[in-house]
């Protein structure tokens, strides 16, 4: 076997397990033709959160790169490797990534959806990258046939392809030990956790201590077994009550949400019409998907973790994979049922709301109607807003990647949303780093649009009817209902971290820097135009 050989069997089998060593590979929607799914090959193999965190200078840069390295070595000891030996291979890794991570994209550059399209033929992406056979490649990670697919990003699988070491197999055989062992500490013994714990948690994110050993036993089962797990806890925790009140907000904020854009004073009659056909598509789904994934096939033993990891995951790898060339399910969910979170798919045009998040401080069904308005729905509102974020209103109704907006309108979207993104780049996540308003942008104009389409949708469904609850007026207790759902407890480290990689704002900032550029919260707890919460620039897409 040669040595190219040895390095696509284990690349091959570590894809397979779901370990995504120096690329992805899948299958996705067509994002212009969403009927269909088709092969993606994206970049990826990167440990460190970002790519920056290989390439930048700055001390506490190169003291994190440090730490990473000593990481490495720590594991790769555990596994049976001598001092010398781990850290020769230590260093072996964190070439072979910095290599990757100069070949890789940033990540705001990579939001824009027409720069993740790239479709090709099998004949071009062998010319692109004529190292790898890919032949042998898509063969052994079980894709069935094809002959196009998306590259994401093709300059990415071109530097890769002539800067990465094939005059010997010692760094990839590093890389891949490293790669198994970082993706398989959990279900190792205590050691390798405590390790793995100690810089991805404790150093990285400040973390104190490990999550108690209950919750990470029920994330493992929720990542490995979800729509299981999921269907217990609709039974437990999701009644029809529950499902009826959540159709009626969304269908409410729907309603909002139309008024809203018919009565934009910057889009012209031709977008708008575009727009609200858009809004009618959207599919709504609330609770749970419409239907099971079955896990008949996958073998669960009570005496094997590992195992049940192992087979659990490339079960929903292939089904996955065998997806390619087939039409697209466009009733897929991405999240199980107990998932606190929820998500807007533009090529499925659909906004999805698992069980898990509606319940306090989203949702009770048997509180009073402004804190549901101002938590789950600004939610829902938020999720709407996402079809028309600058991402989002790239698709079209039916999920396809397609320009419907006058160039006009384009324009006076590009102005609005700058403003947005000017306006968060001045917030300081910690120390001396700043957000990314580039980076959270469609998250931050669908926090700002969501929240002003679901007080719409309160004062319309309460039609003039004030009531003054604790002291507090409808609008006031909506405001408070909002503000209580993004209270966190966030170390230094972390927010270090999540201002590097993260879409979504800080908590407090999803608060703040929405409420400054709302004129109806200032109204409601009567701000002075010169107080902290009154914008003098305020920012309005939607």
């Amino acid at each position: 076997m040669t040595r190219r050989e040895e390095v696509l069997d284990e690349l091959v089998r570590l894809h397979r397990r779901g370990i995504g060593v120096l690329f992805t590979f899948g299958a996705q929607p067509d994002a212009k033709d969403s009927t269909r799914t088709i092969a993606s090959l994206g970049p990826g193999g990167l440990s460190l959160p970002d790519r920056d965190y290989y390439l930048k200078t700055d001390t506490k840069s190169v003291e994190t790169r440090k730490r990473f390295v000593q990481h490495m070595k720590n594991m790769l000891q555990l596994a049976g490797d001598s001092a010398d030996n781990a850290a020769a291979k230590a260093q072996m890794v964190i070439q072979l990534e910095t290599a990757i991570a100069q070949a890789s994209p940033d990540r705001v550059s990579m939001r824009d959806p027409n720069k993740r399209y790239h479709p090709m033929t099998m004949q071009e992406l062998k010319a692109l990258s004529p190292v790898l056979d890919w032949d042998a490649y898509f063969h052994g990670v079980g894709a069935p046939a094809f002959t196009t697919l998306n590259v994401s990003s093709p300059d990415f699988i071109k530097q890769i392809s002539a800067t990465l070491p094939s005059d010997s197999v010692s760094p990839w055989s590093a890389y891949f030990t490293w790669h198994l062992l970082r993706q398989s500490a959990s279900q190792l013994p205590q050691a390798f956790e405590d390790e793995s714990f100690d810089f991805w948690q404790r150093y990285l994110t400040g973390a104190k201590e490990p999550r108690p050993r209950s919750a990470r036993c029920v994330a493992a089962v929720d990542r490995s077994l979800g729509d299981l797990l999921g269907q217990k806890y609709i039974d437990v925790a999701f009644g029809a009550d529950a499902k009826a009140q959540i159709a009626q907000l969304v269908d409410a904020l729907e309603k909002a949400l139309g008024k809203d854009i018919q009565t934009l004073p910057w889009m012209t009659d031709t977008t708008k019409k575009a727009a609200i056909e858009k809004l009618k598509a959207i599919t709504n789904n609330v609770g749970y998907p419409k239907k099971w994934r079955d896990y008949t096939k996958v073998t669960v033993a009570r005496d094997d973790f590992f195992g049940n990891s192992v087979r659990t995951t490339e079960a929903v790898l292939q089904d996955r994979m065998q997806r390619i060339g087939k039409p697209t399910d466009k009733s897929e969910w991405t999240m199980t049922p107990p998932t606190v979170n929820a998500f807007y798919s533009p090529q499925n045009n659909s906004i999805n709301f698992p069980a898990g998040i509606l319940q306090s401080p989203f949702f009770d069904p048997r509180r009073d109607i402004a804190l549901n308005y101002g938590a789950a729905g600004m939610v829902i509102g938020h999720e709407m807003t996402h079809g028309f974020d600058d991402q989002g209103r790239k698709f079209d109704g039916d999920g396809n990647l397609r320009d419907w907006w006058t160039p006009q309108d384009g324009a006076e979207f590009e102005k609005r949303v700058s403003c947005v993104a000017d306006e968060y780049s001045g917030f300081t996540a910690v120390d001396d780093v700043k957000l990314n308003g580039r980076l959270t942008l469609g998250e931050n104009t669908a926090d700002n649009g969501g929240l002003r389409v679901a007080l719409m949708a309160l004062q319309d469904t309460l039609k003039g009817k004030e009531s003054v609850l604790d002291g507090f007026t409808p609008e006031q207790r909506f405001f408070l209902g909002f503000a209580q759902i993004w209270c966190e407890n966030s170390t230094p480290q972390s927010e270090r971290q999540q201002a590097l990689t993260n879409p979504h704002s800080p908590g407090r900032y999803r608060v703040d820097g929405t409420l400054q550029n709302m004129p109806e919260f200032q109204k409601a707890f009567s701000c002075k135009a010169s107080q902290p919460m009154v914008s003098s620039n305020a920012c309005r897409v939607w």
